[in-house]
């Protein structure tokens, strides 16, 4: 079984970056995005809304799950690699706060982080297997699940972010910095790409919004006002309503 898993996992065909699969895997994303939630809200009671954001949020956490699982089965499995030390893990294994229990701190703190680094990430995937690996649906349910969650949240749970949800969520990205680098250097690994800018699991460099914030580790305080930029735009529509209701 671990021959057969192992092989699986590393043989694939290579993802297109901006080609048919990494564009269509958006369109069909973002349709989903918004057709679900709209449709739970109108068309489905208390307790069915409630059971779909369940299965949303233990989805995305069961995701990161089974590929550790995978990994483990391979024989393959690095604790340099394969922890939920970057944004988009910690985020997914998180989202059962949110989905299932309604924590608002939980929801406050990966609102802002999910319509940043999960866009972000969405635009320049860190992926190099194709459809219809594996990998392909776990990097796509991982980063697009969490912002179905968020937005599922918002608009069936009805939550919403407040200006100190923005600033609650930027503390916490920078204590998850100071955690990740400290593991990094514990364990000599790159989590977060703290250490260097992204690479795949061949070594490759991979180009990401990264490459426009200078070398290394310039880029690192250069990603803070990109980050907290991403934050205020992801308020914006809430500030917006918050004043027209204001007026009202």
């Amino acid at each position: 079984m671990r021959e057969a898993v192992f092989s699986y996992l590393n043989t694939f065909d290579p993802f297109q970056m901006f080609g048919l699969e990494h564009i269509l895997g958006i369109i069909i994303a973002l349709i989903v995005i918004i057709a679900l939630p709209v449709y739970a809200k109108r068309h489905l009671n208390k307790q069915m809304q409630y059971k779909i954001g369940m299965l949303i949020g233990w989805l995305v956490f069961g995701n990161y799950i089974i590929w550790v699982g995978l990994e483990i089965i391979a024989g393959t499995f690095d604790y340099k690699v394969h922890l939920p030390v970057h944004l988009c893990r910690f985020a997914n294994i998180m989202i059962p706060l949110v989905m299932v229990w309604r924590s608002y701190l939980a929801y406050e703190i990966l609102f802002f982080w999910g319509f940043s680094g999960m866009l972000q990430a969405s635009i320049t995937p860190d992926i190099v297997a194709g459809f219809p690996h594996f990998h392909y649906f776990r990097f796509w349910l991982g980063h697009h699940g969490l912002i179905l969650a968020l937005v599922y949240a918002t608009v069936v749970y009805d939550i919403r972010p407040s200006f100190k949800s923005l600033k609650k969520s930027f503390i916490a990205l920078n204590i998850f910095l100071g955690f990740a680098t400290i593991v990094n250097i514990l364990m000599d690994a790159n989590y977060f790409w703290i250490c260097g800018k992204p690479v795949n699991q061949f070594g490759e460099h991979i180009p990401t919004l990264l490459d426009y914030l200078g070398p290394w580790p310039w880029y690192i305080i250069s990603a803070e006002f990109v980050a907290l930029a991403h934050f205020l735009l992801a308020y914006s529509p809430f500030y917006f309503m918050n004043k027209r209701r204001v007026k009202r």
